[in-house]
């Protein structure tokens, strides 16, 4: 196989395995900080259980997302070391900011709330949850500036074969940074959601932790039916910087084959890329103009505005763009009727509902997934819009072979590690919250208590 097309691969494989993490860890923050809020004004120890539950499934997590994040970045230096060259003035910047100011925030912090409790101040240890969480959404906004520089690049210049940067804000907040950072984080609430909604609905099931379980699911289905009618306003902001700065990227999403005035916003189709046509055709007549031009008459870019060479892989790109789309409104309709359930007091006794709830947990994930594929596809053939090519902007002296076995030890060391995470997650669920003895922050010792257990569960 061709050496550049196996560094994609690889690098697909890795940034996608290590982003499965990702939404997890965000998700299960959210609630850990939910849990320990609670836990803070309370002082009670049932909801000092709970909140050490999800204080587990977080640093479990996050553990595993950082051993399966440094891969990445060594690949910049070895199967892209043109591309680490051609932008390394722009893309180090924020790389060298994620792991200063956001990595080492987030996992200082949670040094704390794992070996501190008893012995730092109560409302330290009450902060130190807000600076972890704010330490991962911190670390999230320093990657998405670098990819989305890619993207919509901005604040530079090119010198000598190479990017330069000229202006550090225009750079950093260049044109999709704020859309793409909310549609990210926002939908990893929802994947949260959906995972804190299945350990609810594990415990009702079997009639174990039913107080903690019903508070859990009633806060998921709040707190996930905002973010998931969220989603679709962010995503048309986002939508708008598509087609402004990447028109080639929405004519694949949108399936538009030719530049149209009065293009529809499509609901239904099937891609014909071999015959450049959409068949069985189904839209909104004129709304996507509308909704990216201002005018219900304004013109859409196809992808006959560029050779055939420079279009994007059109199937992968519309496919995946569609399943984001399609899980994205069924993740809002589930969590009405949930909504609905409660109202009518049937939430915690209605199987049917709970039993598809639980099966739906790895579909946010799977949507966020197609999201990015989608993004990254769509943007091909380049690597850095307008400016460079992704074939040209792999190593040289890398060879397949090189890259190939990398890639299957990669697979068999992940594969490895995803049965050690699932194992352990399933064991902290199962055992569920833990309520020790003694009451308030003080209770128990670190040594012998609830801290030290959590500790070795994650670095056992």
């Amino acid at each position: 196989m061709d050496a550049v097309l196996l560094a994609r691969i690889q690098f697909a494989f890795t940034v996608g395995y290590h982003f499965l993490f990702v939404p997890v860890s965000l998700g299960t923050g959210v609630f850990m900080l939910v849990a320990g809020r609670r836990w803070y004004k309370t002082q009670a120890e049932s909801d000092k259980a709970g909140f050490l539950f999800w204080l587990k499934l977080f640093s479990l997590t996050f553990v595993i997302g950082v051993a399966t994040g440094i891969t990445m970045e060594f690949a910049f230096g070895t199967n892209w070391a043109t591309y680490s060259r051609f932008v390394g003035d722009i893309f180090g910047a924020p790389l060298a900011a994620e792991a200063l100011f956001a990595f080492f925030l987030e996992s200082t912090f949670l040094g704390v709330l794992l070996f501190g409790r008893n012995r730092v101040p109560r409302r330290l240890y009450y902060v130190s949850m807000w600076l972890v969480v704010c330490g991962a959404l911190l670390s999230a906004l320093w990657i998405i500036i670098a990819n989305s520089w890619q993207q919509t690049p901005d604040g530079y210049t090119v010198e000598n074969g190479k990017a330069v940067l000229t202006h550090f804000w225009a750079a950093a907040f260049n044109p999709s940074t704020l859309p793409r950072y909310f549609h990210t984080v926002f939908s990893t609430f929802v994947a949260g959601a959906f995972m804190a909604a299945a350990v609810a609905v594990y415990y009702l099931k079997r009639g174990r932790h039913v107080e903690f379980a019903k508070r859990t699911i009633k806060v998921a289905i709040v707190f996930g039916l905002i973010c998931s009618i969220a989603m679709p306003i962010i995503g048309d902001w986002q939508g708008r910087v598509v087609g402004k700065y990447q028109p080639v990227k929405m004519a694949a999403y949108e399936g538009i084959f030719k530049t149209e005035q009065g293009a529809g916003l499509l609901l239904f189709g099937v891609m014909d890329p071999a015959n450049q046509t959409l068949h069985a055709k189904i839209a909104v007549p004129k709304l996507l103009s509308l909704t990216l031009t201002g005018s219900a008459n304004g013109t859409v870019p196809g992808l006959d505005t560029v050779p055939k060479e420079e279009q994007p892989p059109l199937q992968a790109t519309f496919a995946t763009y569609r399943v984001m789309i399609v899980l994205g409104f069924y993740f809002i309709l589930l969590l009405l009727v949930g909504l609905f359930l409660w109202w009518r007091k049937k939430l915690f006794t209605e199987r049917r509902y709970l039993t598809i709830l639980a099966w739906s947990v790895p579909l946010p994930v799977l949507a966020i997934e197609a999201g990015w594929f989608a993004t990254e596809m769509g943007r091909q053939p380049w690597i850095v819009q307008g400016l460079l090519k992704t074939k040209d902007a792999a190593s040289s002296v890398v060879s397949a072979s090189h890259i190939l076995t990398t890639l299957i030890i990669f697979v068999v060391i992940y594969a490895l590690l995803f049965y050690a995470w699932f194992r352990k997650m399933r064991q902290a669920i199962a055992a569920g919250p833990q309520v020790t003895d003694g009451e308030g922050y003080g209770a128990t010792a670190p040594a012998a208590g609830d801290a030290a257990v959590v500790t070795e569960e994650v670095t056992r």
